[in-house]
């Protein structure tokens, strides 16, 4: 009768526990939803610029907080902001430098492959900043130029990678017409070092 009834005690705790378990499992999703809304979890992808590659430095007056100012944000997708590229200043790439190219990149957006929203290419080697009369190409957003951050509202501050490559040709030979994620393909085996500022953006 004992171990009858210990066994029965024992069956019944376990029982309890689980179901415990999934109304606290069930509970913080619920909760989590209600909170945020969808969720969106990360992958790892390769990355576009070759691990032996260099480094050297890049600012800008206008991410100093490590933020974008208002005068950055798109004035598409819902923002209103006035769209203009933050500006950028250059020193120290290797002597082997033949041209620059730069990119703008949020690794936070929930597409599964990111978002380009920038690039320019084709910048000679005496280039330290981005000239006005720049040739960019196209941006996931199907334009051409820079297209300013606009993430989500509410989503998570969104983190936005501006590289600046060094290449090693004075022309990677990027197709005309060609995507972010082509040029950056194309322009890969010519990185010889990388400048790089990560600025956030978030939309209440």
């Amino acid at each position: 009768m004992r171990k009858r009834a210990f066994t029965a005690l024992a069956i019944t705790a376990t029982a309890v526990t689980a179901v415990t378990a999934a109304s606290a499992t069930v509970g913080a999703v619920a909760v989590a939803s209600a909170q945020t809304g969808p969720s969106f979890g990360y992958h790892k992808v390769r990355a576009g610029v070759p691990e032996q590659a260099g480094h050297f430095r890049v600012t800008s007056p206008d991410l100093a907080r490590g933020t974008f100012p208002a005068a950055s944000y798109a004035n598409a997708f819902g923002c209103t902001g006035g769209n203009v590229p933050p500006r950028l200043s250059w020193s120290g790439a290797p002597a082997g430098t033949r041209s620059f190219a730069v990119t703008m990149f949020d690794r936070d957006a929930p597409t599964g492959s990111g978002f380009w929203h920038w690039s320019v290419r084709d910048l000679p080697a005496t280039a330290a900043s981005v000239p006005a009369n720049a040739a960019a190409g196209v941006n996931d957003a199907g334009t051409t130029g820079y297209v300013g951050p606009c993430p989500p509202a509410g989503d998570r501050p969104h983190h936005y990678e501006i590289t600046v490559l060094a290449l090693d040709v004075a022309d990677a030979g990027v197709p005309a017409g060609a995507g972010p994620a082509m040029a950056s393909f194309a322009m890969g085996s010519h990185v010889i070092a990388t400048a790089r500022i990560t600025a956030t953006a978030a939309v209440s």
